[in-house]
């Protein structure tokens, strides 16, 4: 079975993260078709507008257990690929030439908090979890920091990334993850609502737009890259140290790290 469903509907690109045994949790496959399928549309002609969701009750989990257990026991080069190639998809998201439209269906932690940051307009229902957990693995969300701080800014980031606590819809539109939070029944009519919007403006200008929207930001594509590289070294760094060994073992093996006894 495919990790993604992709589906037209006129101009609109749905892109659903299908994986819904483990939540849509990030895997190395998954990374790979997901990647490939945004490039892919932001070359489409046809189409004018991409929805990322997910399929049964979550957005995305994060990262795969199976893809932890791989992490514990990879060398630092290793993890270092591994993280390149997650940063290359929320980058490929970030700069798609084409409108994204987040469909929060459900929880989101980790990797699914950053592909929800890096899209241009983020719609979430109601009862939805977040959460960036790194921290209580002795990690740190490295590659999607980029991305989630240009969503919620420095400061909700520090608190975010310190705590690792899980809040809710309400609170992560008030600190700028989700645009809108609706009823799950609203969720479909919403998007489309802002479908609808998207499709009244010029796709070239659109484009502009972005990239103005971007640039007085201060973000672009090639200082991501680089920063990418940057915080795919630190989080490889960590995930073999002393401490994110005891972390991800700890969790592995559902105990409590060594720093909480």
């Amino acid at each position: 079975m495919s990790a993604i469903l992709v589906t037209d509907r006129a101009a609109v690109r749905q892109i659903a993260l299908n994986r819904p045994d483990v939540h849509n949790a990030f895997d190395d496959g998954l990374i790979a078709e997901l990647t490939s399928a945004l490039v892919e549309a932001g070359r489409a002609e046809a189409v004018r507008a991409v929805v990322l969701t997910g399929t049964g009750a979550s957005f995305s989990a994060g990262a795969d257990l199976n893809w932890m257990r791989g992490m514990a026991t990879a060398s630092e080069q290793e993890n270092r690929e591994d993280s390149l190639r997650l940063a290359a998809l929320v980058r490929t998201l970030q700069f798609l030439p084409k409108p994204t439209v987040a469909r929060v269906n459900g929880a989101a932690y980790g990797g699914g908090v950053g592909l929800i940051a890096a899209c241009d307009i983020a719609i979430g229902a109601e009862g939805a979890r977040f959460g960036l957990t790194e921290v209580k693995l002795g990690l740190v969300p490295a590659v999607i920091s980029p991305y989630v701080v240009a969503a919620i800014g420095v400061r909700q980031a520090r608190r975010l990334f310190l705590t690792g606590e899980i809040i809710d819809a309400a609170e992560a539109s008030r600190i700028g993850l989700l645009h809108q939070v609706v009823a799950a029944d609203a969720l479909d009519e919403a998007v489309d609502l802002a479908l609808k919007l998207l499709a009244k403006a010029g796709p070239q200008a659109q484009r502009e737009a972005k990239q103005l929207a971007l640039r007085m930001g201060g973000i672009n594509e090639q200082d991501a890259g680089r920063i990418d590289a940057e915080n795919a070294e630190l989080i490889a760094r960590l995930r073999v140290s002393a401490e994110g060994q005891e972390g991800l073992g700890a969790f592995l093996d559902k105990r409590a790290p060594a720093w909480t006894a």
